[in-house]
């Protein structure tokens, strides 16, 4: 199976992205200012909770930057039977 790389890439998926958007940390800041303001004995619960926001935001990134690097493959793989075969159930042909 060959696939369509950037000459860049050495067929390994890109690094992570840790870094939150512009977007994110204004959305993160907001949340951090709405919690703060609402304060009570619930300081743990607000560290934990933009601990975790800022997770979901981390692997946001990463998936959406992994789903866009990923490489396509050029040419099919001779392996695969066709699709209108396989939707009938199991096919007894083989495509060799």
């Amino acid at each position: 199976m060959t696939f369509s790389m950037n000459k860049s890439s050495t067929g390994f998926p890109p690094p992570p992205v840790v870094e939150l958007t512009v977007e994110q940390q204004f959305k993160m800041r907001q949340i951090e200012d709405a919690l703060n303001n609402s304060k009570g004995e619930v300081d743990a619960i607000i560290t934990l909770f933009l601990a975790l926001q800022k997770q979901c935001f981390v692997l946001s990134n990463n998936v959406s930057n992994l789903v866009s690097k990923w490489p396509t493959p050029t040419v099919p793989d001779p392996n695969i039977i066709d699709e209108a075969a396989s939707k009938f159930g199991i096919s007894l042909e083989t495509k060799n």
